[in-house]
């Protein structure tokens, strides 16, 4: 029997079993049996306030558990295990001197993968236990297999998260050689707008949405022509208002992907040029109907174009800058971003110096 039953379980590496039972000489029994049969790892309790504590610290491949005892009887086990189980399959034969078979019916409905009856019948207790070891170590191979399948899905799609930013920041580059002042601007951008969406209390994974999605506001501008896009003097009439098709054509540009980020982006291009009084465009949104990404993207994009120089102007000073932030709460910007914004200065002056 020991030679067929070590046979059997050649590919089962070092099993861990658990022993619960009141019964001291069942439990020296089962022990003995065990060993003899080349099972080392072994844990026994006939305590069963001990039983849950045990499995937790143990982590068995198979528990041997009698149903009648004192203090918690073989379905309150169960029952907390079902609880607390950290693992979807619980590796139980229930031992029973009773062949009651609706006892059997509730213990394999409260999770037990099969029984045996007292008292022990050498051969068909170890057919079990091979069984369910085999059961086991099926179990957990196909478990691996799927946490390295979960692993792999997730490199392969923070490996196409990576390809979308570098295709997007490629994007963006391309529009830097239409004008070369706004490189270290949609940089500022990100960053400001990342902070800012801190500061008002989104989740880390809305932020950096923002962060990458507000870098693609001015993506339009490829639409523009140089002569207005570069010129140095003020924009006519006219001029301005090619000027301002550049929010519906970066909108067009990213308009239709399934993607998360691009849609964000879609949304920023079209929205950062509204004002909560209504007066901003292409839409004259009002209030909260425009987008919180285009609000918070309004205000860090007219923050940085004060304090840089353009074509067309000097770069304003500090205090200036502050004072027309200022003055554009509640007409250019919502009132709450001005108040978190100016309350948090230095971030965004320390991402100013950082981005030159």
């Amino acid at each position: 029997m020991e030679s067929d039953n070590n046979s059997s379980d050649k590919n089962i590496i070092k099993p861990k079993i658990m022993i619960v039972d009141d019964s001291a000489a069942n439990v020296s029994l089962l022990d003995k049996m065990l060993r003899t049969s080349g099972y080392t790892e072994i844990v026994t309790t006939t305590d069963s306030r001990e039983a849950i504590p045990l499995y937790n610290t143990f982590h068995p491949d198979l528990m041997l558990l009698d149903l009648q005892m004192p203090y918690f009887d073989g379905f309150q086990v169960l029952e907390q295990l079902n609880i607390n189980k950290n693992d979807d399959y619980l590796p139980i034969i229930v031992i029973t001197a009773q062949s009651d078979n609706e006892k059997r019916l509730k213990a394999l409905e409260m999770g037990a993968k099969d029984f045996i009856e007292k008292p022990f019948e050498h051969t068909e207790l170890f057919v079990r236990i091979r069984n369910m070891l085999e059961m086991r170590m099926l179990h957990n191979k196909i478990r691996e297999q799927n946490l390295n399948l979960e692993e792999k899905v997730q490199e392969r799609t923070k490996d196409l998260e990576d390809l979308q930013l570098e295709l997007i920041e490629r994007l963006i580059r391309a529009s830097e050689f239409r004008d070369n002042e706004t490189g270290s601007h949609i940089k500022r951008i990100g960053r400001y707008a990342y902070e800012l969406a801190r500061i008002i209390g989104l989740s880390d994974k809305e932020c950096k949405l923002i962060e990458h999605a507000s870098m693609m506001h001015d993506i339009g501008k490829i639409g523009i022509p140089d002569e207005i896009l570069l010129k140095k003097d003020k924009l006519s009439p006219v001029e301005w208002d090619i000027m301002m098709t550049h929010s519906v054509k970066g909108s067009k540009i990213l308009s239709g992907s399934k993607y998360e980020l691009l849609k964000l982006a879609e949304q920023i291009t079209l929205t950062h040029h509204e004002k909560w009084n209504g007066h901003g465009y292409p839409d004259k949104l009002k209030g909260e109907q425009i987008p919180l990404s285009g609000r918070i993207t309004a205000i860090c994009d007219v923050f940085d174009a004060l304090l840089s120089e353009r074509p067309y102007k000097s770069a304003w000073d500090l205090q200036k800058t502050v004072e027309e932030i200022k003055k554009g709460r509640g007409s250019h910007f919502e009132p709450n971003l001005v108040d978190a914004f100016l309350s948090n200065l230095q971030i965004f002056l320390k991402i100013k110096e950082q981005f030159k």
